[in-house]
């Protein structure tokens, strides 16, 4: 979202952003504290609940307050309750308007729920009949759209792929620190990310690979004091180190190898940020993950302890021959660049507007 504003602006347009108040913390509130200056419809932060419940209703009326007093031109929604709110909400706006734009991007959310479950079927009944109120649908993964169409159904309405995108600055390599650990997990720590599963292959691998290994955990959320005594519980206490949320460059040049061991994805940024940056990887095939990596690549692996040990046993034991399998750098800045994605996502809005 801030490196989609942030070209947004750059080419003339005048954005804000509406969004939660209850998620993040000290790092995020330093990313909306950098973007202030810049936006010229402003940050506006409501409380806005994860799942559906009685607390819905209250949050909807404070977030369509702040957006019929914006009045925009367009509305693009992100994830299942934004993008909930956009259509709604520009709905509503049309009453007394003559164009707003409606966009949703799905992003994972309802879209994880098995189709014969009933609350996925109401989830997914739900999504047909927004359709109805939706110009665009943007995915940021062909996995995504696949799982659309097989879950919600084809789309009645025009609908595109585009890929997340990195800033210029974040195709820069990043130096590992000397005293650097063998490896790395950043995220939110939560089972969804595969914290446990990684936790659990560190243990495995260390004797394989003949000594213990060491491993820094950057990250917060509900589950970390369990993370901690996963640790403790193994007898790792020494060779883990667990750090808060910091920019994700700065955690790469913490340890050798980063881990991304999540059990479900759309398009996860840490993935792109991390190969930009020239770092070697391990990561789930789940998701989009692989429309990254060339097919077959060997830094993917099921979210599986066991698979996950033995390949960073593998990599840690050759490195430089490990880095060279990662995707060319080259290739990956002209498919997820900031730029191609803005301008994609541009096309997009003027494609909504004349609808």
């Amino acid at each position: 979202m801030r490196d989609l504003a942030e070209a947004q602006v750059a080419a003339g347009h005048s954005v804000g952003i509406v969004c939660d108040s209850t998620t993040g913390g000290a790092f995020e509130e330093h990313l909306f504290e950098q973007m202030k200056g810049m936006l010229a419809l402003g940050i506006h932060r409501t409380p806005m609940q994860r799942h559906v419940g009685p607390g819905d209703l209250a949050s909807a009326w404070r977030t369509y307050r702040i957006i019929k007093e914006l009045r925009p031109d367009v509305l693009h929604g992100h994830g299942a309750k934004g993008g909930a709110y956009a259509r709604l909400f520009g709905s509503l706006l049309r009453v007394s308007r003559s164009r707003v734009a409606r966009l949703y991007s799905p992003h994972g959310g309802s879209l994880h729920y098995d189709e014969s479950t009933v609350i996925g079927k109401l989830f997914f009944a739900l999504e047909r009949f927004m359709a109805r109120f939706t110009d665009y649908l943007l995915f940021v993964s062909d996995y995504e759209r696949r799982t659309y169409r097989h879950k919600v159904g084809e789309p009645p309405i025009p609908n595109t792929l585009v890929y997340n995108g990195l800033r210029a600055t974040e195709f820069e390599p990043v130096i590992t620190e000397p005293d650097a650990a063998d490896l790395l997990y950043i995220g939110m720590m939560r089972d969804l990310k595969g914290p446990d599963i990684f936790i659990d292959a560190l243990a495995l691998a260390g004797p394989q690979f003949g000594r213990a290994l060491t491993a820094v955990m950057v990250g917060d959320g509900d589950d970390l004091a369990r993370y901690h005594g996963q640790v403790k519980r193994l007898g790792l206490e020494r060779h883990v180190r667990f750090l808060p949320p910091m920019p994700a460059r700065e955690a790469f040049a913490l340890a050798a190898l980063i881990i991304v061991p999540s059990r479900a994805e759309a398009m996860p940024y840490i993935v792109l940020e991390t190969l930009a940056a020239g770092k070697p990887m391990i990561a789930t095939a789940v998701g989009g993950i692989p429309e990254i990596f060339d097919t077959g690549s060997p830094a993917l692996i099921r979210p599986d302890p066991i698979e996950l040990a033995d390949r960073m046993s593998q990599a840690l034991a050759d490195p430089v021959a490990y880095r060279d399998l990662m995707p060319d750098n080259a290739n990956l800045k002209a498919r997820f660049g900031a730029d191609v994605m803005a301008a994609d996502i541009e096309k997009a809005y003027f494609a909504a507007l004349d609808r």
